[in-house]
C-alpha cells in the first residue's frame, strides 16, 4: 500500500509547490494561509483526475475544432472551480487562471522530471544496418 501512497504524495507536494510559486508570480492569485494552499492542491488533482476527463470527453468537438487548444480552457475552469470551493484561494479573473494553469503545469512538468530522476533516453544507430 504505501508504493502507492508515495506517487500520490508527491505529487500532491509537487502541485502545491508550482501553486505556490504561481502565487507569487500572478498577483490575481491568492492564498490566505498553507493551509488553503495545501487543500487546494489536493483539490485541484482531484478535480484533474475526475472532472477534467469528463469535461474533455464533452467538449471533444471544440477540443478537435481548436486543435486542442480547448484544454487550455479547461485547465483555466478547473482552477475556477477550485478556486470557488476553497475559502482561502482567490482568483481574480479567468486570464489570470488561464495563465496560472499553464505556468503550473509547466512547472509541476519541470520540478517532477528533477524529482522522478529519470534519465534521459539515449537513441542508438541499428548495427546491422536495417531501421525497421
Amino acid at each position: 500500500m504505501l508504493e502507492n501512497l508515495t506517487p500520490f504524495l508527491l505529487h500532491w507536494g509537487i502541485t502545491a509547490l508550482s501553486l505556490w510559486v504561481a502565487s507569487f508570480i500572478f498577483s490575481g492569485l491568492k492564498f490566505d494561509d498553507a493551509s488553503s494552499l495545501i487543500v487546494s492542491a489536493l483539490l485541484l488533482g482531484l478535480a484533474n483526475a475526475i472532472i477534467k476527463p469528463l469535461l474533455i470527453v464533452l467538449t471533444l468537438p471544440l477540443t478537435l475544432l481548436t486543435f486542442g487548444l480547448f484544454v487550455l480552457v479547461i485547465n483555466a475552469l478547473m482552477i475556477l472551480l477550485v478556486a470557488s470551493l476553497i475559502k482561502g484561494f482567490k482568483v481574480s479573473s479567468f486570464w489570470t487562471a488561464f495563465f496560472a494553469s499553464m505556468f503550473i503545469s509547466v512547472l509541476s512538468i519541470v520540478i517532477g522530471s528533477f524529482v522522478n530522476g529519470s534519465p534521459a533516453t539515449t537513441i542508438q544507430m541499428p548495427h546491422d544496418g536495417l531501421w525497421l
